[in-house]
C-alpha cells in the first residue's frame, strides 16, 4: 500500500487566460502527479459551483485564492496518509468537508483538482496507463476504443465574437473510421476551411475552443460553408463526415422564444424544432447539443421523439452530470445523450457513477470540454477508460485542445501495438 504525503495547489492559466487550479501530490512511493481543472464561461443551473473570489483587484475578479486555500489549509491535512488507490473514500472525505448540496462550500474546482489528482495518484502508485486504470476500477467498459471525435470547426454564440447565434459548429468522422484516419480528416478539413474563408475574404481569426470565427450573415451561411469545404476535400460529405451543432439555446431563449438571425422573428419552441429537423434533411447534422433551454421539457422531448433514431439529442447544461437531473432525463425521455463534464460534478466518484447510470439508461456518453481548458489530457484519459462514445474537445488547433488529441494518438499506439506484438 502507498500513502499521500504531501498536497499542495497553486494558481494557474487557462486556455482564456483566466486562472484556475493545479494540484500536485507526492506518494512515499516517490511518485508525482500533477492535475488541472478547466474554467467554463457558463455553469448551467443545476452544475457543482466552482469557487472564485470575485476581487475587482486580483486577476479582474476572476481569481481563485479561497478555492486552493481550502486545498492547502483544509483538505490537505485530511487526506495526507491516505491511501491513494481508495477513490471513493478520498472522494467521500471531500465531499463531507464541503458539506454542500452543489460544492459551493468549497469549490467544486478544489474539489475536482484534488479529486483528479488523486486518481491520477493511484494510477501511478501501480504503474499503469490512467486510462487502463479506470477501466480496470470501474468496468464501465470491457475492452479499449477510441471514441468517435467531434471537431470543432467554427466558434459563434459566446465562444464567437458575436458573429453567429448558435455556439459551435462542428465535424464528425463516421464512426466506423479509426482515430489516425479521423484525425487526419479533421487535420485536413480545418486547413481547408481556412483557405475557403479566405478565399471568400472572411475573417479568419479563431474563437474561444479553437474554432475559425467568420463574420457571415446567418447560421446557414455557415453550414454551406461547411458543405463548401467538404468539397475541397477527397471526403464525401455524409459518408465519411457530418455535422454537428452546439444551439446553447438558453442563450437565444427570449420572453419564451428563440433569436437567431437567421430570420427577423423570433423563432417559436415549435418554428425551431423544425429549423433543426430541416437541419438534419438539408445538412446531415447528426449532433443537436442543448437545443432547447433546459427547463423547456416539452420541445426537448419532441425532438428526442422526432430526430432521436438519427440524431444524437445532447443535454448539456439539461443535466450538468446531476444524477437527479438525468434521472428525470430517462424518465421522460428528453434527450439520448449526455455530454459529461467532470467539473460539473465535483468529484471523479460521482462523474463515474453519472456515466454508469447514463450507459445502463442507453444514452450516449460524451466527454467534452470546457471553453477555459489546461494543456491537462486528463478527459482522454477518461473517455477511453469509461468507454465513451463520443469525445468533444474543440478544434485540431491551439495548445490545449492539441494535447488531448495527441494523448488519444498516443493511446492508439499503444493499443495497436497490444493487439499486434512483435
Amino acid at each position: 500500500m502507498s500513502n499521500i504525503t504531501y498536497i499542495y495547489a497553486r494558481e494557474i492559466l487557462d486556455s482564456r487566460g483566466l486562472p484556475t487550479i493545479e494540484c500536485s501530490i507526492w506518494l512515499d512511493t516517490g511518485h508525482m502527479v500533477t492535475s488541472s481543472v478547466p474554467t467554463g464561461l457558463e455553469s448551467g443551473k443545476y452544475s457543482a459551483v466552482s469557487l472564485v473570489d470575485h476581487d475587482p483587484n486580483e486577476m479582474n475578479g476572476q481569481g481563485v485564492t479561497k478555492a486552493i486555500n481550502n486545498i492547502n489549509a483544509i483538505i490537505a491535512p485530511q487526506l495526507v496518509g491516505k491511501d491513494p488507490t481508495k477513490q471513493t473514500e478520498a472522494d467521500q472525505l471531500l465531499i463531507n468537508l464541503d458539506g454542500t448540496r452543489d460544492k459551493s462550500k468549497l469549490g467544486a474546482n478544489a474539489l475536482l483538482a484534488v479529486s483528479q489528482a488523486v486518481l491520477k495518484a493511484g494510477a501511478a502508485c501501480v504503474e499503469m496507463p490512467l486510462y487502463y486504470y479506470i477501466q480496470q476500477k470501474y468496468q464501465t467498459v470491457e475492452s479499449f476504443k477510441i471514441p468517435t471525435c467531434i471537431y470543432s470547426m467554427l466558434n459563434g454564440g459566446i465562444y464567437g465574437t458575436d458573429n453567429l447565434d448558435l455556439k459551435d459548429f462542428s465535424i464528425i468522422p463516421a464512426s466506423y473510421i479509426e482515430y489516425r484516419k479521423s484525425l487526419n480528416i479533421a487535420v485536413t478539413f480545418f486547413q481547408k476551411l481556412e483557405e475557403v474563408l479566405i478565399a471568400k475574404e472572411a475573417i479568419h481569426c479563431v474563437g474561444k475552443v479553437g474554432g475559425f470565427a467568420p463574420n457571415l450573415y446567418s447560421n446557414i451561411d455557415a453550414f454551406e460553408i461547411l458543405v463548401e469545404t467538404t468539397k475541397s476535400t477527397r471526403y464525401t460529405f455524409a459518408q465519411d463526415l457530418f455535422l454537428g451543432i452546439d444551439a446553447s439555446a438558453s442563450n437565444l431563449h427570449e420572453d419564451g422564444k428563440y433569436l437567431l438571425r437567421d430570420r427577423s422573428k423570433p423563432f417559436t419552441a415549435k418554428e425551431l424544432l423544425v429549423y433543426y429537423q430541416t437541419l438534419r434533411t438539408t445538412h446531415q447534422v447528426i449532433h443537436i447539443e442543448d437545443p432547447f433551454q433546459e427547463d423547456d421539457w416539452k420541445s426537448w422531448q419532441e425532438l428526442t421523439r422526432e430526430l432521436g433514431e438519427t440524431t444524437n439529442i445532447v443535454g448539456n447544461k439539461l443535466v450538468t452530470a446531476n444524477k437527479e437531473r438525468l434521472q428525470k432525463v430517462v424518465e421522460q425521455k428528453l434527450c439520448n445523450a449526455v455530454a459529461v463534464k467532470p467539473i460539473q460534478a465535483g468529484t471523479i466518484s460521482e462523474t463515474i457513477d453519472f456515466i454508469k447510470t447514463a450507459k445502463e439508461s442507453g444514452l450516449k456518453v460524451i466527454i467534452s470540454q470546457r471553453s477555459g481548458e489546461t494543456n491537462d489530457k486528463f478527459l482522454a484519459d477518461l473517455a477511453v477508460g469509461v468507454g465513451a462514445n463520443f469525445v468533444r474537445f474543440g478544434a485540431p488547433n491551439r495548445g490545449e485542445r492539441v494535447a488531448k488529441y495527441n494523448r488519444l494518438l498516443e493511446i492508439y499506439q499503444q493499443l495497436a501495438e497490444w493487439s499486434n506484438p512483435q
